[in-house]
């Protein structure tokens, strides 16, 4: 009974965000890991993985104790200060959108263990929209049409509204939208 009962003591306990971290492209992310455990402690190992769709896993970076164990094609990429777990990607780059996982080891009386997965989405800002308008005069008097075309250079979920006097403009038998 007393084995069974330390073994429920000695559990790790690992907690991150749960549901999808959004990064702008070209700023620092932060993702914040919490773990604790009831054990008596010898050696606390992290390790940082990242998996991009259809790929292996790729170490990033890790600790034992204190000791910050990088993957040196990385290096000045992943921020890990032990014992704390976080990790900080600074700058974020398209390519760092995927699956970031973290697992901790804690060796004392026996080894427990713990791993979890976060969901990184990298978002590109929204550039300045440019209107260009046909005919480019831009002065249609009683007749004709004018056709004004909206384009951003880069941004990731761009959503297109058009507004006449502050409020929004609907389909209708003087405007058509494509």
């Amino acid at each position: 009974f007393f084995h069974f009962y330390a073994g429920i003591c000695s559990a790790l306990k690992l907690t991150v965000p749960s549901h999808t971290i959004h990064g702008i492209e070209g700023q620092p992310l932060h993702l914040s890991v919490d773990y604790n455990f009831n054990a008596t402690a010898s050696e606390i190992q992290i390790i940082w993985l990242f998996e991009r769709s259809q790929s292996n896993p790729k170490y990033v970076v890790g600790s034992v104790n204190q000791g910050v164990i990088p993957d040196l094609e990385y290096q000045d990429k992943f921020t890990l200060i032990p014992p704390n777990a976080s990790l900080r990607i600074n700058p974020l780059h398209l390519s760092d959108e995927g699956n970031y996982i973290v697992k901790v080891n804690v060796r004392g009386n026996g080894t427990i263990a713990a791993s979890q997965k976060i969901q990184v989405a990298v978002d590109v800002p929204v550039t300045k929209p440019t209107v260009h308008t046909e005919p480019s005069s831009g002065v249609v008097e009683y007749v004709g049409n004018i056709t004004l075309k909206c384009t951003v250079d880069r941004g990731t979920r761009v959503v297109y509204q058009w507004m006449k006097n502050g409020k929004r403009l609907h389909a209708g038998p003087n405007y058509t939208f494509s």
